[in-house]
């Protein structure tokens, strides 16, 4: 009869890909059960993002069904997202990860990659807050349809929701049009405000959408939370690539750890299946290469970008099958695989969360 040492041994020579380590060392194997020739488990991810969940479930179905006397395989995914480690308390702020999204300019679309991230992110069964940080120009609740926040309960303001994103910004707060001629002591008690006077819940990944620029937004939140990772978002051109630069040098300098760099309306596919470089080509690769950190990938130029964030409907809910969705859902996926590999390597601490 098949015993459970050797199925714990066929699982420990399937390896994790991103954490270069095996399933059964990594405690990922839950829940085994044995019954005649059938073997049942549970593995549980880093993340429900996971880029490479179907791989792990057909390596690890392939591995117990070697072992003699087993027939039938039956695997349960279910998804656990390890923190980061960094202390949240003063702020009370109940979340795993913080992504902070950012850019040297504006005009590279860091809103319409922050929202997409977020809801594809929540699509995969995480528990997301998506934070405007971007004060002067708070785009994120039209991209996200919402225009109000609901009624307040209790101490703190309720985020608002859309798509399984939990959402707050100064958008909701100000009548449209109307600007903020703030000084930085006003920013950064607004920025406070947002991240420890809203009644956010329990979240996975809280990702923020900051402002264009090296200024002092982005200085009042890496003094205001620690921050998981930082994601520049640049255009192909150079003077885009320039700014780029200013603003993953940022992160160097406040210590926030960077996750790369993505290029974003990389090309524009015509009619009849060629591509035009609309910006140039290639030059988030070498930024990211220059500065020695990854190249997080690519998102192609389409009108279906443009109409889901105009009408509020991100582009990865209204045509889930575009290539920029694609992209935009690979992102999420990468990004996820990276703050899990991060979390663990610097000691976080590995929860369950069972996603349905």
């Amino acid at each position: 009869m098949t015993n459970r040492e050797a199925i714990f041994a066929a699982l420990s020579k399937v390896q994790e890909p991103e954490l270069h380590k095996d399933l059964v060392t990594l405690n990922m194997i839950r829940d085994l059960e044995l019954k005649d020739s059938t073997v049942r488990f549970t593995i549980v991810l880093t993340t429900p993002a996971c880029p490479l969940r179907s791989r792990i479930e057909k390596e690890a179905r392939e591995a117990v069904l070697s072992v003699p006397g087993v027939k039938n395989v039956e695997i349960k995914m279910d998804a656990s997202v390890p923190s980061d480690g960094r202390p949240r308390g003063l702020l009370e702020l109940p979340v795993r990860n913080v992504v902070a999204i950012a850019s040297g300019k504006g005009g590279v679309g860091k809103s319409t990659v922050a929202v997409n991230v977020a809801v594809a992110l929540a699509q995969s069964g995480a528990r997301v807050g998506l934070l405007d940080a971007d004060i002067y120009g708070p785009n994120v609740p039209t991209m996200m349809g919402i225009n109000r926040l609901p009624p307040q309960a209790g101490q703190k303001l309720t985020p608002a929701e859309a798509y399984g994103v939990q959402l707050m910004s100064i958008g909701f707060l100000v009548k449209p049009g109307q600007p903020l001629i703030w000084r930085g002591p006003m920013l950064h008690s607004a920025i406070r405000q947002f991240l420890a006077d809203v009644a956010w819940a329990e979240l996975d990944y809280l990702v923020i959408d900051l402002p264009p620029g090296t200024g002092d937004a982005q200085l009042s939140l890496a003094q205001s939370v620690p921050i998981s990772g930082g994601i520049i978002v640049t255009l192909p051109q150079q003077v885009s690539l320039e700014d780029a630069r200013r603003g993953l040098e940022m992160f160097r300098e406040l210590n926030v750890p960077v996750l790369g760099v993505v290029e974003n309306m990389s090309y524009l596919e015509l009619p009849d299946g060629t591509r035009m470089d609309v910006f140039g080509s290639g030059g988030g690769e070498k930024l990211a290469e220059a500065a020695g950190v990854p190249f997080l990938g690519s998102i192609p130029m389409d009108p279906a970008v443009r109409m889901g964030g105009d009408q509020g409907v991100p582009v990865v809910v209204s045509m889930p099958e575009s290539a920029p969705a694609r992209a935009l859902r690979e992102l999420a996926g990468v990004v996820a695989a990276r703050l899990s590999v991060a979390a663990l390597s610097g000691g976080g601490e590995l929860t369950i969360k069972v996603v349905e």
